[in-house]
């Protein structure tokens, strides 16, 4: 079977993929829990309905569709089943950008390989921006000594309820992994995973097209993406979406601690799902993936990627993976994006490098 499933295909990015799929001539199949949302969303084309992330599973591992995207977070929850029932006959891609869950994908490689297929992990804006600037700044050489990425997004809010998905990523997405305690940052230092302060590292950017940010230090699946592709000992990740003043950056530590603490972290999940956001416009025309790395002997590279809305972004670049995998593009195993591709994927995407230094 040649069908391509989206999972949450009535979601925001679910509808994005789905758009950006008939681009390329490739009628996406969605699946979801609500039948007439389904209907209305796919416009004539075939929907799956699946009331949960089992029964899901049952019915990938019924049809065996060619390749399965997976938009549903939270990722650390929701990946694992999915990975098992893609096993030995689907390809599967998904948006996650939570670290222990790029991790836990990226551990399933030997078996993808074995079956001869293809787990895309990371395939939005934030691994495959990032990640894409490293492999373009390391072509040709050796491994640097340091890398930093920095993410700044670009996102239009869309606004209504956070909903539980979202809010499950945000409150379980933090690193439940080795290097560290549960609800604490991540950094690589002598090539190991180990603790650091979130929103540590502070810098203050100058983009581009003249506007200027702030990033710090957040653990997101950027990190691991950053060190894989550099081969780096010492690597950063970071973002603007990060808080950044000197009184968050403070409390931040101790309220994500009380997170350890599940009825804690089960009301705190409640309380976000239920929060309703009011639509906003785009905070800056582009958004951006920054890196910078330095050498041993002295030399250091900076690149940027431009892209446009972030979300549309996360729309084109799960699009541009199906249809290379789809091509016989892919390689068996488990990636991120621009591991599997190049930097190419982003340029294909409409993406635009500015490289500065040696």
């Amino acid at each position: 079977m040649t069908e391509v499933w989206i999972l949450g295909g009535t979601g925001r990015s679910g509808r994005a993929i789905a758009g950006e799929l008939r681009h390329r001539g490739i009628e996406p199949v969605l699946v979801g829990r609500d039948a007439e949302r389904l209907r209305a969303a796919a416009d004539g084309a075939r929907t799956v309905v699946a009331g949960s992330v089992p029964a899901t599973a049952d019915a990938i591992r019924r049809e065996r569709p060619a390749v399965v995207v997976n938009t549903i977070g939270p990722f650390i929850e929701t990946a694992g089943p999915l990975l098992d029932a893609c096993l030995p006959h689907t390809h599967y891609l998904d948006l996650a950008n939570d670290l222990a869950a790029v991790a836990a994908t990226l551990e399933r490689g030997p078996a993808f390989a074995s079956a001869g297929r293809t787990a895309v992990t990371g395939a939005g804006f934030g691994v495959t921006a990032t990640e894409s600037v490293v492999v373009k700044l390391c072509e040709g050489r050796p491994a640097p000594l340091r890398v930093r990425v920095d993410m700044v997004p670009s996102l239009a809010g869309e606004g209504g309820v956070v909903g539980d998905a979202l809010a499950g990523t945000i409150v379980e997405g933090l690193p439940g992994l080795a290097g560290g305690g549960r609800f604490q940052g991540r950094r690589y230092r002598s090539g190991r995973l180990v603790p650091a302060r979130l929103a540590a590292e502070p810098l203050h950017l100058v983009l581009p097209d003249g506007s200027s940010v702030t990033t710090a230090g957040m653990p997101l699946g950027e990190l691991m993406a950053a060190q894989r592709a550099s081969g780096a000992p010492d690597v950063v990740s970071a973002s603007s979406e990060a808080p950044a003043s000197p009184v968050a950056r403070a409390v931040l530590p101790v309220a994500t601690a009380l997170l350890a603490l599940g009825p804690v972290r089960s009301f705190a999940r409640r309380r976000l799902a239920a929060v309703s956001t009011k639509p906003r416009p785009k905070p800056r025309e582009h958004s951006w993936g920054h890196a910078v790395a330095h050498w041993a002997d002295g030399s250091v590279r900076e690149g940027w990627l431009r892209v446009g809305e972030a979300q549309l972004w996360t729309g084109t670049v799960p699009a541009e993976v199906v249809r290379l995998l789809l091509d016989g593009a892919g390689k068996p195993g488990a990636y991120t994006p621009a591991a599997l591709f190049g930097p190419t994927l982003a340029e294909a995407c409409g993406g635009e490098y500015q490289i500065v230094g040696e």
